[in-house]
């Protein structure tokens, strides 16, 4: 149990550091902001490998491609949790959504991705060189993203709009905190037993700004010297990506049902996916789900194809394989899915749990 204590305070200790380090090296215009945002939601989707976008159609649509939010008739709600870095990080989402009359729907949710009682010790040590574990204080690193959506069917047949405003407040405890806000905007297409869906994600260039306190600044950098003694520039970007997704369905004997789908995630950017270039980055996702009457589920998924470069200096190509289950039963869905965050080397695998509520049941 001692061993476990010690471990436990050292990657607190270790995570303070990283994160006072990131806010002292901090550049104007970062490219990489609002990772959090690229987590997803739904076990369902998780478990799929998040190749959703052309059939997402519930309450969970608002953040995968908000045009499927048209496919609800009723009130519905969901929950989700899950936790990464061996229960260090906890992720959370919440979302509700309705149809406003027959041809459209909004929704709401929100998304908070938080490290708490994170050990403040900028005051451990005074200026004589004493140490006073009674200074060591705790704080919380979270992000947080709030999504307002609205989708409707278009004039033509089977195309749907969706449209989504978010909001994103970000906080290291009392020593900076952001707000950021952009917007997406998903169609989707359906003929026959064939789908296609299409995301873009942050297309106004997501900004974030920072406020930092610069008394508590203050005690960062007399906590870690030699850092930069100027305050880091205080703006973010998160840069526009897009999602396509095409998806068919099969019937297989009397009860059984597949629904499959192979996505494109393309970042404008070169980065290490498996295919990649100066001009745009992609990234391939299949996912399959079979149902038993829409009763039972199990779900398969694989994406996050990513070139890794090793110690020698080769290249190996890595994986992110996903697995799921559900049931469904009286208006209630309740997912798991075993994924991870980033799949990389020996990253660990996560547990993530939903459940979703449709208010079209009760009314029967």
């Amino acid at each position: 149990m001692l061993s476990v204590i010690l471990n436990f305070v050292k990657y607190k200790f270790l995570l303070f550091g990283i994160l006072l380090s990131s806010l002292l090296n901090a550049q104007a215009f970062r490219n990489y902001s609002n990772e959090f945002l690229n987590i997803g939601v739904d076990a369902a989707a998780l478990g799929m490998g998040k190749a959703v976008v052309a059939t997402t159609n519930n309450v969970n649509a608002s953040y995968w491609n908000p045009a499927g939010l048209v496919g609800i008739e009723d009130y519905q709600g969901s929950l989700m949790h899950s936790s990464y870095f061996a229960g260090i990080a906890n992720y959370n989402h919440a979302a509700f959504a309705m149809p406003i009359d027959k041809e459209s729907a909004i929704g709401i949710s929100v998304i908070r991705f938080g490290v708490d009682d994170i050990l403040n010790t900028t005051a451990l040590i005074d200026n004589d060189g004493n140490i006073d574990f009674n200074r060591i204080s705790l704080f919380s690193a979270a992000d947080y993203a709030f999504n307002f959506s609205y989708a409707r069917n278009l004039i033509f047949k089977d195309l749907k709009l969706g449209v989504n405003a978010k909001l994103i407040r970000r906080i290291i405890g009392d020593f900076a905190a952001s707000w950021g806000f952009g917007f997406d905007v998903g169609l989707q297409f359906e003929r026959n037993s064939w789908k296609f869906g299409i995301m873009a994600r942050d297309i106004t260039t997501t900004y974030n700004s920072w406020a930092i306190d610069e008394e508590e600044f203050e005690s960062i950098r007399n906590a870690i010297p030699g850092q930069n003694q100027e305050l880091p520039e205080t703006t973010e970007i998160t840069k526009p990506k897009v999602q396509l997704g095409v998806a068919k369905d099969f019937k297989i004997g009397r009860f059984f049902n597949l629904q499959s789908e192979f996505d494109l995630n393309i970042r404008f950017e070169q980065t290490n996916d498996i295919f990649s270039s100066k001009i745009a980055s992609i990234d391939p996702a299949l996912g399959l789900q079979l149902d038993y009457e829409k009763l039972v589920y199990l779900r398969l998924g694989v994406g996050n194809f990513q070139y890794t470069t090793e110690f020698d200096n080769s290249k190996s190509l890595s994986t992110q394989p996903n697995f799921g289950v559900g049931f469904n039963y009286k208006g209630i869905q309740v997912d798991y899915a075993l994924t991870n965050i980033g799949s990389v080397g020996n990253a660990l695998f996560s547990n993530i749990f939903s459940i979703t509520f449709d208010y079209t049941f009760f009314r029967r």
